[in-house]
Formats: structure tokens, sequence, C-alpha cells
């Protein structure tokens, strides 16, 4: 927030009372909350929210005589932002917003500050038009700065005169990886900017192609000179401390980096293929994650049988989805609701994806023996009240995880089925007898990962097909009356779902720019969560199929992964083509 001066304050203080955004009463008693605590008072006002930030910077800008822009919302074009470079645009909170008439509009937080002001104009050789905005407001601008990747090009052309000149001059020595290491930290940049989770480098015939996974879809973003691939797998192998002179098998690897002011932990996965070696780095952001179960997408019904699993002393909880839906995601988010000084809770994972506090946390090792099984049998000697199994592999970690519901223990983890019914015949197939299945499983989940819609969005009604597949997805469980919106909202979780039996529904859809690509940015889970009641605990003991379980878990009650896309797409959080894209193997 920007200095403000005495007679500022006073103005301020005056409009935000006769506007009725505030009364004197709590001015009064937010002063001296400011005085006791040393903090200023309008910082002090938007932290209780009791001012909302964006409004308090028009109000300051009202009274300081300076034009307000609202950037919460704003895309601003990539040559534009390149008048301003990165580093002096966070140093001083401005950002550029458009050229007019030779002078470059410029937003900043402190937009009364003129001796940055003065400078900022020396530094880009032109006059400025200065506007007031949020903190918010800029950092939302700040976060759309584009990683360089031209550099990356240069690198490939260094190596590859570098490739040349050897081969010319028949001499075998090392190439200089500087340019290389400059390659790969741009590369690593970008993804993490653009908040990918996996950065894929692909040798082909004659070129080395890089693609990013970004809210769960890959896409290309350069394709560089084969001549540069020896070099950037070697420099890779070097840093996950790999074997350098290894090309023929997998290998697997991790190391740490702090780019663009985030700690990432990143998973190395190198394998031979045709063309050369492929090298797939998934991305942990250390600092991107809250494991908020609700924020997670988790609401209503789901929420309070969830709740009621993780509650009981002892049992099985599981989650299920294929690779990459946030099962992972989803036992942290379970461990960080149980957490206590009082819990013992021990995890065997491989890899050991985020570190929590207070959680004693075991890296699955096979090299030296440690495997899912032995780690299982060595943590039920370690007096544990809660287990975690990163993934039930085979039929002996199985029957180990059982064993421990059976004796006591709260266990979580994760298989690979298509559905919260399809885990316990999986369990069948594991030769876990049906009455064990029966008395240890307590809850289970299913789920997938949908983009969210971005926040630059357009709403538009649902057509004719679109409006019958809601209907027959989820009319049965929307309201039917307005009396019945909010009992009935407050069941499954969402603000103001709809009525039932509509001529049209109004949904929302992304507007694609190069900030949210496909209109989406982000993404939130999909769940159906099963509670194992008396009634499929039968079915269990009676060998009863996945479909039957889950025909019996709905009529139950149970909101299915579709049911919970839908309701999410109703309410705005996706769209029903994500929904479908997502769920198309799913009951």
């Amino acid at each position: 927030m920007a200095l403000l001066t005495d007679d500022i304050q006073e103005k301020l203080i005056k409009l935000l009372i006769e506007e009725g955004l505030v009364t004197s009463e709590v001015i009064q008693s937010t002063q001296a909350a400011a005085q006791k605590e040393g903090k200023p008072l309008f910082g002090l006002l938007t932290e209780k929210d009791i001012v909302d930030d964006e409004l308090l910077t028009h109000a300051i800008a009202q009274v300081s005589g300076v034009p307000y822009v609202n950037l919460t919302n704003t895309i601003i074009d990539q040559n534009i932002l390149s008048l301003l470079p990165e580093d002096v645009a966070e140093r001083f909170m401005a950002v550029p917003l458009a050229e007019v008439q030779n002078r470059l509009a410029v937003a900043m937080i402190d937009a009364n500050n003129v001796q940055a002001v003065d400078y900022l104009a020396n530094r880009i050789q032109r006059p400025l038009k200065v506007f007031m905005a949020s903190e918010e407001g800029v950092r939302h601008v700040l976060g759309q700065y584009k990683t360089d990747l031209s550099d990356v090009g240069k690198a490939a052309e260094v190596t590859q005169e570098e490739a040349q000149a050897q081969e010319a001059s028949n001499v075998k020595t090392i190439v200089q990886d500087s340019p290389i290491s400059q390659a790969l930290s741009k590369i690593l940049e970008y993804a993490i900017k653009a908040r990918a989770s996996d950065v894929h480098v692909e040798p082909m015939e004659k070129s080395l192609k890089i693609r990013v996974r970004i809210d769960g879809v890959l896409r290309e973003i350069m394709q560089l000179s084969k001549t540069i691939e020896p070099a950037l797998v070697s420099r890779v192998k070097i840093l996950a401390n790999l074997k350098i002179d290894e090309h023929r098998t997998p290998q697997d690897g991790q190391f740490a980096v702090k780019i663009a002011g985030k700690e990432v932990d990143l998973r190395i996965a190198i394998s031979p293929v045709v063309w050369g070696e492929q090298i797939v780095i998934r991305l942990l952001d250390k600092t991107g994650n809250s494991f908020d179960i609700e924020e997670m997408g988790y609401a209503g019904r789901s929420l309070r049988v969830i709740r009621h699993g993780i509650q009981r002393p002892n049992g099985m909880v599981l989650t299920s989805g294929p690779t990459g839906s946030g099962k992972s995601t989803s036992l942290y988010a379970l461990i960080k609701e149980i957490k206590d000084d009082s819990v013992n809770i021990v995890t065997l994972e491989d890899p050991v994806e985020y570190k929590m506090i207070g959680v004693n946390q075991i890296q699955v090792n096979s090299e030296v023996g440690l495997t899912f099984a032995n780690g299982l049998r060595s943590i039920l000697r370690q007096d544990p009240d809660v287990v975690m199994v990163g993934e039930i592999r085979d039929g002996e970690t199985a029957a180990l995880a059982v064993q421990a519901a059976l004796t006591g223990h709260l266990v979580f983890s994760t298989l690979h089925t298509n559905s919260a019914a399809g885990v316990l015949p999986r369990l069948l197939d594991m030769e876990i007898e049906p009455f064990l299945i029966a008395s240890t499983v307590n809850t289970v989940i299913g789920q997938r990962l949908v983009r969210r819609v971005g926040k630059k969005r357009e709403t538009y009604q649902s057509s004719p097909i679109e409006t019958q597949n809601i209907m027959a997805t989820v009319g049965h469980l929307l309201p039917k009356t307005k009396e019945d919106v909010a009992h009935v909202s407050q069941d499954l979780g969402y603000k103001d779902l709809p009525l039932a039996g509509q001529t049209a529904y109004t949904l929302v859809r992304g507007v694609d720019t190069p900030q949210q690509p496909g209109g989406y940015s982000g993404r939130a889970g999909i769940y159906e969560v099963m509670d194992v009641n008396t009634d499929i605990q039968k079915m269990i003991v009676n060998h009863a199929t996945s479909a039957e379980i889950q025909a019996t878990a709905v009529s139950q009650g149970m909101i299915t992964m579709r049911q919970d896309g839908y309701l999410k797409a109703l309410t705005g959080i996706t769209t029903l083509e994500e929904v479908n894209r997502v769920t198309s193997d799913t009951a």
C-alpha cells in the first residue's frame, strides 16, 4: 500500500465514513488496535476484512487525485510488458498497461512516489501516464511476464557450433555446459511460471521436442537442434546424481531448485527411446499446496463421509483413480486433517513428494530392499496410530495393510481403479478374503482432476442436448422449488444451485488467453466417496460386482464423480466438456 500523508489519511477516513463503507466507531476501535499492535490503520482495516483492499485503493486514488485502475482480471499484451523489464517492475511494483500518444501508461501501488516515477521515465526514455492499482492487481500482471525462451535456442546454436568444431578437429572433449545450464534453467523457469506439473524432453530423429503439461494437458513449447541433446541429458543426469555413461536402461533421480522465487522439487525419469534418451521432469512446488481438504473440492455429503471415515480409530481409507488424478494429494490432505501431537503418523512413499512437519515419512528404496511390503512390516513395529502407504501394488502389501487395519491402526492408501466401487473387487483380485475387506475398509474415494475455468470468462445458456444431459445426470439432485434451494445447496455443498426442470441453464466458459490457454487456469478435484456400510459389507462378502456395489451406493445417496463434476459446472467451477472428458471411463 502507498505511503499516505496525514492530510490524505484524514480525507480517506472522511470519504469511507461518508460513503457508508465503515462507521466512525469502527475507525476509532481499529485505530486503537493499530496503535496497540504497532500496525498502520488502513493495513489493519484490510487485514480484518473491514474494507476490501481493491475498494480502499480506489478510495486512496480518489482523495489523492490520481486515476485508478482495477487490474485483478486484466490481461496485458506481452509486447507491452516487454517495454518495462520484469526486475524493474517487481522492484517498483509498477506494471505497463498500454501505449498512449507516445506515453506509456503504468500502474503502480505508490503512484504518488515522484522519485520512482521519474526513475521509471528515465529508464525507458519516455514520459509516463501513471495510474494507481492495488497490490493484488499489480501482482496479477507481474505473473503474466513470460520467460524468454530465446536463450534456449541460443544455447542450442552454441552447442551445435562446438559439436561441429569437435567433429572437424576429431578431438574428444567435454562440451562446456554453461550454455546448457542456462538453457535448462530457462526451460524450468518457463514451466514453473506456467504452473506446469511436468516437462518432457523428447528426442526426435532430427530435433529435440520440449513439451510441458499444464492443468493435465501436454503442450509443445519449442523444438531444439538435435545436437543439444547429449549435453542436456548429461546435465540433468549430473544434477540428479545419475550415471552419465548409462544409456541402455531407465534411471530415476531427483534434485531441488529455486527458480522464480519458489523452491521446487524435481523428480527425474530418463528412459532410452528410439531416437535417444527421453527426460520427464515432475515439478513439485513446495510452496504451492495448503492441502486443505475443502479447497481441493470436497464438499457436502462427500466431505461428511470422509470426515466420518478418518475419525474412526482403525480401518482403511482408500483413494482410487488413474495416474495424475491427485490421489497422493488427497492422502496428504487427510493426514493434515487428523495431524496432532498426540497421534503418531508414519508414511511409506515412493517418492516422498511433500515433506510434512510432525509426520514420520519413509522413502521406499527397492535397491536396498526397502519395498512397500518390507517397509510396512517395519512401520508396524514403530507403534504408529496412523499409517499411510503410498500405493498398494501387490497382494503382499494389501495383506499387510489389511492386517494393520485389523490390529488397531488407521491406514490410508491408494489403488489404481476407475471408480470407488472398483477398489473392493480389486482387493479380491489380490486374494484378500471378502470378510477381511468388509471388516476393515471404512471409506473409498474415487477421483479425477478437471481444469478450472479461468478468471477471464463468459456466460452462456446450455443447448437442448446439454440441458438434457444435466437433467439426466443431476436433475434428481437439484432443488425442486425455491424453498428447497438453501437446504439442497447446503446438503450437496454448493452455493445457489439452480432449480431442476429448467429449459436452459446458465453455464460459464473461459476466454482463451496466453495466461489461460483454452480458457482454463488451475485444476479442481471431482470425487465420489463411498461409505462402506452394512449393506455394502454384505455385498462384498457375497462377491458382488463393482457395478452392483456402485448402484447400491448411489441408491443410498453417494454422489458420483460425473454428478460432482456437473454440480461444479453448474456453479461456475469447470465446464461440462471438461467433466465429460475426464469421466468418460467411469460409470
